[in-house]
């Protein structure tokens, strides 16, 4: 008898949270080929010495829940999302816009390489624009000086590029800004580059005649982008009390706003990090990096600004959020049934090897699980994850209000709290 395919694992786990703890621990242990051992890191990962040897000063631990984001299909592939989180209803609504994703195939995502920028201050340059010029002709030296990560370039990755910014006007004195590219593969790669920015400094000082200052990496990773989409039919957003063509012009109302007001942003953008800074927990990653860099990536044009954005597409829409050559006469015969579009893009430095994320047990635990095969899918992951959790937030905002679900999750804790 012929050996048949084995058929795709599906993440769509209907009723998993009505399941016992046992019962969801059986499903991933299947799902991840999870050994016994590594099931019972779930439930007791990090020993006190473990944690003694990662920070100073230790004298106990700190634990937080870790869940399970079901549903998610990204790229046309299934994946289970492992997530530490202590606010309530996060997991769930997640999961849901998940779900709501499959309607449209799921979320599309993609990436840049993944290219950091460290940064060598220079202050004292007597001729600002003599020592630009000495810098950059003197990049590839200065691009082998900045080689100093064997681990690194042993997977392809390294120093790439010098950029030089002048900076005339500061609040103290003028200086000139050095940046070094450096690609890190599937490191975060903190560490590496601001090892190569201490190394280059010295050189600097020499081409230049100025004094280095500070040497140190920018956690603005705008050069380490990712990105996910989703088109979602309105007809599955609609509720008993709203149709869904309602619902999805609401959402980009309501989007709309986060991308004029900044007060209205802070919070839109909050929801989308109950997300992404969930993953980042749970797979070791430093989500303090990742949360400066996109909120800075959110001011770029000078206001803080939604870093989504969601629209109708398609169909007669009534509230004016299509795209004006949508809305010409001679196109509506060859128009799309209409369908909710949204679009998360934002700097995501996150690594699958090195720091925490070799260091922790449950966080290999929850690579395991995602089944990730590079720093750039994870990111991919992880904007996935934002999109879900920012459409959940707007969809809720949109219709009943986000306190309805949210406060029966709440209940359930205070439950909990007082027996």
């Amino acid at each position: 008898m012929p050996n048949l395919p084995t058929p795709p694992r599906s993440s769509r786990l209907s009723g998993f949270y009505q399941k016992r703890i046992e019962e969801r621990v059986a499903l991933l242990a299947e799902w991840a080929d999870l050994s016994r051992e590594e099931c019972a890191v779930l439930h007791e990962n990090l020993s006190v010495d473990q944690a003694d040897t990662l920070i100073e000063n230790v004298v106990g631990r700190y634990s937080l829940p870790m869940g399970i984001g079901v549903n998610f299909q990204i790229n046309g592939r299934d994946y289970l999302v492992p997530m530490v989180v202590e606010e309530p209803s996060v997991v769930a609504a997640v999961s849901y816009a998940a779900r709501l994703a499959r309607y449209g195939g799921g979320f599309q995502t993609g990436s840049t390489k993944s290219v950091m920028i460290a940064q060598v201050q220079l202050l004292d340059v007597a001729n600002p624009t003599q020592a630009t010029a000495a810098i950059l002709a003197n990049k590839t030296r200065l691009l082998a000086l900045a080689d100093t990560s064997p681990s690194i370039t042993q997977r392809g990755g390294g120093p790439v590029d010098i950029e030089v910014r002048h900076l005339a006007v500061t609040p103290t004195a003028p200086m000139l800004i050095v940046h070094l590219l450096f690609d890190t593969r599937d490191a975060m790669g903190a560490n590496a580059i601001n090892t190569a920015a201490e190394t280059l400094a010295p050189t600097l000082e020499a081409l230049t005649g100025g004094r280095a200052l500070l040497r140190i990496l920018s956690n603005l990773s705008d050069r380490r982008r990712a990105w996910a989409e989703v088109t979602i039919p309105v007809e599955h957003l609609s509720t008993p009390e709203r149709n869904g063509l309602d619902v999805a012009e609401n959402i980009a109302h309501a989007n709309a706003f986060a991308v004029a007001d900044p007060y209205r942003a802070a919070t839109h953008n909050k929801g989308i990090f109950n997300g992404i800074d969930a993953v980042a927990l749970a797979t070791g990653n430093d989500w303090r990096a990742i949360e400066a860099g996109a909120h800075a990536y959110a001011a770029r044009d000078g206001q803080y600004r939604a870093l989504t954005t969601w629209q109708v597409r398609g169909g007669q829409s009534s509230g004016g959020l299509k795209e004006e050559s949508d809305r010409r006469p001679d196109r509506q015969s060859s128009l799309q049934p209409p369908a909710l579009y949204g679009q998360l893009e934002l700097p995501l430095a996150v690594g699958i090897v090195g720091g925490a994320t070799r260091a922790h047990p449950l966080a290999q635990v929850a690579l395991k699980i995602l089944g990730v095969q590079s720093a750039r899918e994870l990111s991919e992951v992880m904007a996935a994850v934002g999109l879900a959790q920012n459409l959940a937030a707007l969809r809720a905002l949109a219709t009943e209000g986000i306190q309805r679900g949210h406060m029966a999750l709440h209940a359930r804790r205070f439950v909990a709290q007082s027996s």
